[in-house]
């Protein structure tokens, strides 16, 4: 049983570059993977993504990749020539006729003007080399298996709630049983005699009997109590599961809601209402926690 709440983290360190993958993941009805990383990763993004499906069902997961890269291994420098060899050109023309009366050196001019950035451009490379996307990838897995290994984790301590729970209810069960035994026995006691009090000897005894324990049986709680009991054995065996299980734990709280409101609506007893009372208040603390189950 695994939590849809988790956190994994994953990073590479290569000589020339640095990857650092972190993914967080919280509730959600679906799986819905965002990631945020440099654009000149967008080509892999659907690989990560159904690398996620991979491993995670439900939840709502953001993932931030960060790639740190060495400036001088990604840079290149992009000469203007044009622009060059029209300064040079013009240099020289003006050495040999507008100053050719003056000490002017075209060539010092030159190796002055040559450090100006208009000359000049340093180019961040936007190609994403194999290893560097093959690095990306197996980092990002890291990070997911992490992560996966964490909702894990928190569904385990999830599933002490729920055994406790299932404990509470189960005894629950038996008080309410044990009443439904007491009240039973007395209202079929004071029913015969009230009937027989009524009606004395003009119907028959037997007849009588016949329609008390009907009515009796209106209000018998004993098939809601079993199913109830049936649910608690389906979730023992639903919390063991590594699977997908959150969307089937939801309806099963469901079921077990339906038979303890029909279990109150059957009885007139205040201590088996208060039990009832009980069991919603446990039943409601289940749903809150399957909430956050994959």
């Amino acid at each position: 049983m695994k939590s849809m709440t988790g956190y994994g983290k994953s990073t590479c360190l290569k000589e020339n570059y640095q990857i650092i993958v972190e993914i967080k993941s919280v509730n959600h009805r679906f799986l819905d993977t965002v990631i945020r990383m440099p654009r000149e990763f967008n080509a892999v993004e659907m690989k990560l993504k159904n690398m996620t499906k991979k491993y995670l069902n439900r939840g709502r997961v953001e993932c931030f990749v960060t790639v740190k890269k060495e400036t001088d291994a990604y840079q290149t420098m992009e000469i203007k020539w044009g622009l060059l060899d029209k300064l040079v050109k013009e240099l020289d023309e003006a050495e040999e006729t507008r100053y050719a009366d003056y000490h002017f050196s075209a060539k010092k001019i030159l190796s002055g003007a040559i450090n100006h950035p208009a000359l000049f451009e340093v180019v961040e490379s936007d190609e994403v080399d194999e290893q560097l996307e093959i690095d990306l990838l197996t980092t990002f897995e890291e990070a997911v298996r992490a992560l996966d290994k964490s909702r894990l984790e928190e569904g385990t301590g999830i599933k002490e709630y729920f055994v406790t729970y299932k404990k509470e209810i189960e005894s629950a069960v038996e008080k309410i049983r044990g009443q439904a035994e007491i009240f039973e026995a007395e209202h079929q006691e004071k029913l015969e005699k009230k009937v027989m009090d009524l009606v004395g000897d003009k119907i028959d005894e037997p007849r009588i009997l016949t329609e008390v324990a009907l009515l009796i049986e209106k209000g018998d709680i004993n098939e809601e109590l079993d199913r109830l009991i049936l649910h608690l054995k389906k979730l023992e065996s639903l919390i063991q599961n590594e699977a997908s299980i959150g969307k089937e734990l939801d309806f099963l709280i469901q079921e077990m809601n339906r038979e303890v409101n029909t279990i109150g609506s059957k009885s007139t007893t205040i201590a088996i209402k208060e039990q009832v009372v009980f069991l919603k208040t446990v039943i409601e603390k289940i749903r809150e926690q399957v909430q956050n189950i994959e």
